[in-house]
């Protein structure tokens, strides 16, 4: 695999860029926005097209661009990612010296690629997939389904769920339980029929401490219920864990070392609860849409292959215009959980403060990321991206026509032709800014955005806009020279949190909330507990 292991911020590309951002191109200037640029600054695949000519770039920078992704052997690493070989890794030091293969969940419909293990493996849990959902379909015995998972293994799937709210089968309910709070619990308990529930469990090591205590706090429900856990809890694991055992799960499903809990949801993890409340067809299709975008991530035209482009456009923006945080902002309702799968994404892909060889970075890695749904968050929080004092770049998401057929027509335009006028106004706005004698009237302009759109938000386009995001946050590791692909900083909470819990009980016996530490007591803990 090709890689250049210098840092970032030394390279030729780098240099030139530094200079460029002195002067980067100016949006309101009379003009600026042409019919030619609008056209020319655009790339499209997999049902989505990337339209980038509200950035702040030209012609000149997007070539310097071109070159750090060439400098930096960008595509090289994407492809050897996508062959399986090693790149979870720190070179000289303990890491987990891995393969990185989400991108092996979808290649199935790849009749080009060569026979692998973890390809064989995939195509064995898919059979095993619709036989399962098959035989639900057929005994109609079970109308809803729990899934208990935390992180990546919880928002995801949930994201994707709720984006294909007009798919979902109306006999059919899904509940997700993601956080150890036991409120969380309380309430999905309150609004599930236990009785016809299937629970997913899902968990790599098959240890996780949240989602073990609450599968504990669930199958004490069933039992409190009569009902017998070990014929309705089905499990999502590593072969060989604790749990993979056919004799406390209905059924055992697979996932591998070599999917982070992130990349995951186009696994088994997100299989079973779309199967089970979308459709089986329904998930392959998002997996078609997902591979379709895998491929074009492979693309050497840097200016046909959409994940680069984002990635650059991002590397632009972080690095050289010094902005510290991206709005993600999916002008679809149904989206409105797909910032947070993307704030996972990115900021525990790439939040990290060494490269790959070992050095502490001298450069900005993840931004920060965040979003809510349009049109809501123009009478929220736009105002201060509008006329605050931080510039703020958007990632806008929109789609042509709605999920379901509905719409209303008021005013001579319908909702969603109000919808899209919005998107697009606000595009214009953030780039042009506005000139005023008052100065309260004044807006700056000049900050940047792109626009990510499709026909309509199908399996297949929801597949492929999750696969966007993916590669546009593993580009953006391999330019930065840093591992997207372990997570080392979710690690110390945990380990002290158990730590906590034992010196806690140790001290206090059975611990209820308001006997727990403050003050001095909460000193000597800090004291002890590392």
């Amino acid at each position: 695999m090709q890689e250049n292991t210098d840092p970032f911020d030394t390279t030729i590309a780098y240099q030139a860029l530094t200079r460029l951002a002195r002067h980067p191109f100016d949006l309101t200037i009379k003009g600026a926005i042409t019919a030619e640029r609008i056209h020319t600054m655009q790339a499209s695949g997999a049902g989505l097209s990337l339209l980038y000519a509200f950035e702040r770039v030209n012609d000149l920078i997007m070539k310097e661009l071109f070159e750090l992704a060439a400098e930096r052997h960008a595509l090289e690493q994407m492809q050897a990612m996508q062959n399986g070989e090693i790149v979870n890794i720190i070179h000289g030091y303990d890491s987990e010296k891995r393969a990185v293969q989400h991108t092996a969940l979808r290649d199935v419909f790849d009749n080009n690629k060569p026979t692998t293990e973890i390809r064989e493996a995939v195509k064995k849990e898919l059979t095993k997939l619709k036989e399962f959902i098959q035989k639900v379909d057929t005994e109609r015995r079970f109308s809803e389904m729990i899934l208990i998972g935390i992180g990546g293994s919880e928002l995801g799937p949930k994201a994707l769920f709720q984006g294909l709210a007009f798919y979902q089968r109306t006999d059919r309910k899904v509940h997700f339980i993601g956080n150890i709070d036991p409120d969380d619990v309380a309430l999905t308990l309150r609004a599930a029929n236990l009785a016809e529930t299937l629970v997913v469990v899902v968990s790599k090591s098959g240890t996780t401490l949240e989602t073990a205590t609450n599968e504990a706090f669930v199958r004490d429900a069933f039992i409190k219920e009569g009902l017998d856990p070990c014929k309705q809890f089905i499990s999502v694991t590593m072969p060989n864990t604790p749990m993979d055992d056919p004799k406390r799960y209905l059924r055992c499903f697979h996932m591998w070392d070599s999917i982070g809990g992130r990349y995951s949801a186009t696994s088994m993890v997100g299989g079973l609860l779309l199967s089970f409340g979308v459709g089986y067809d329904a998930f392959m299709e998002l997996l078609r849409g997902a591979h379709d975008m895998d491929r074009i991530a492979t693309l050497s035209d840097p200016r046909q292959n959409l994940p680069l482009l984002a990635a650059l456009l991002g590397i632009w923006r972080r690095n050289f215009l010094n902005m510290p945080t991206v709005a993600v902002i999916p002008y679809t309702t149904v989206l409105s959980r797909f910032p947070a799968h993307l704030q996972q994404l990115d900021m525990e892909s790439n939040g990290k403060r060494i490269d790959k060889e070992g050095r502490a970075v001298s450069f900005e890695t993840s931004p920060i990321i965040w979003g809510e749904p349009g049109t809501n968050a123009q009478h929220s929080f736009y105002q201060s991206i509008h006329q605050g004092t931080t510039r703020v770049p958007i990632e806008f998401i929109a789609f042509a026509t709605q999920q379901d057929s509905l719409d209303f027509e008021w005013k001579g335009t319908s909702s969603q032709e109000k919808l899209l006028a919005n998107v697009m106004a606000q595009a214009v706005a953030l780039a042009t800014g506005q000139q005023n004698a008052n100065p309260n009237k004044v807006f700056p302009g000049n900050t940047p955005s792109s626009l990510l759109m499709g026909k309509k938000l199908t399996p297949y386009t929801l597949g492929s806009l999750l696969a966007y995001y993916e590669h546009k946050v593993a580009f953006q590791g391999f330019i930065w020279g840093i591992n997207s692909f372990d997570q080392e900083g979710v690690q110390l909470g945990k380990v002290l949190a158990d730590r906590f819990i034992t010196l806690y009980r140790a001290a206090h016996g059975k611990g209820e909330a308001e006997a727990f530490p403050m003050g001095e007591s909460l000193l000597n803990f800090v004291q002890n507990v590392r």
